[in-house]
């Protein structure tokens, strides 16, 4: 079993509507077959909704329908941009969010509005998703021009007032603003400031797709497997696949690490499925 915390796909657009960097999410077929080739039975299928860097939107209602074309390969997430309901920092989302989470909806994500992580508007919506119950998979950003993702500085200072102020709040987090911070100081006493907030904060959670994920663990081997057997209870297998014949060398490299041995088994199981099934309150037979 192996469960993709990660994946993009839409249905079919006008000729010429693509992403921003020119390239096109798969169809739902297709993105299926990409899963085949690289062994993965589900994936976690993310909306689009703020315009930054995106020429189309994805909805939640469109993941749900995608999702119940092929509910046994695909677990949707609904998401909102927090300028939405008037751009205001007292906006309610709850009955939006719970409207999406009754009809199926596992969590939030990708989120990624070009504004401070700790924007009043962000800050707003975190609170209600966090009375919702579900997890919410981020995307980071140092510059709010020309890119896409919520906005923090080195150190991941924003990040650390959103921990601290939301702790039941589930946060996986993606970019390679947020894996940079892994660094190669594992060991105390001067951990990666990634690591050290992992220490500190039971609610952060890492997505390992896309080649940020993948170069996290993978550009020191043995700083990776200490790594993820650390914190292998909060850590989730990805691809972000998000275009046609994308290459995925993170599925290559758990091959490697399964056939090695390189981190224990248990610790391996939980990465690649048990730890979102568990999130995701999925019944898995």
């Amino acid at each position: 079993m192996i469960i993709d915390i990660h994946v993009h796909c839409h249905k079919k657009r006008l000729p010429g509507i693509c992403r921003a960097n020119g390239s096109q999410y798969p169809a739902p077929e297709q993105l299926i077959a990409a899963m085949d080739a690289d062994g993965i039975d589900m994936a976690v299928l993310m909306c689009c909704v703020s315009p930054e860097c995106r020429n189309t939107l994805v909805a939640p209602e469109e993941v749900l329908e995608i999702c119940a074309e092929y509910p046994d390969r695909f677990i949707p997430f609904c998401d909102f941009d927090p300028r939405n309901r008037r751009n205001d920092e007292s906006s309610d989302f709850r009955p939006l969010l719970r409207a999406y989470i009754e009809a199926g909806c596992r969590g939030v994500g990708e989120y990624f509005p070009s504004l401070p992580l700790d924007d009043p508007l962000n800050m707003n919506f975190f609170g209600q998703v966090e009375e919702c119950g579900v997890p919410l998979l981020f995307h980071l950003a140092h510059n709010p021009r020309g890119t896409y993702g919520c906005l923090d500085e080195p150190g991941l200072p924003r990040l650390e007032k959103v921990l601290k102020t939301f702790p039941d709040l589930v946060l996986l987090g993606h970019s390679p603003v947020f894996w940079n911070e892994i660094n190669n100081k594992v060991e105390n006493p001067e951990p990666g400031r990634l690591i050290e907030l992992m220490r500190k904060y039971p609610n952060l959670c890492g997505d390992l797709s896309a080649g940020s994920g993948y170069n996290a663990i993978s550009r020191d081997p043995e700083l990776g497997c200490r790594f993820m057997e650390e914190f292998q209870d909060r850590l989730y297998f990805g691809t972000d696949i998000a275009s046609v014949n994308q290459n995925n060398p993170i599925v290559e490299y758990f091959r490697k690490i399964k056939q090695e041995h390189l981190i224990a088994t248990a610790a391996y199981e939980k990465i690649t499925w048990r730890n979102a099934a568990k999130l995701l309150k999925l019944q898995i037979v």
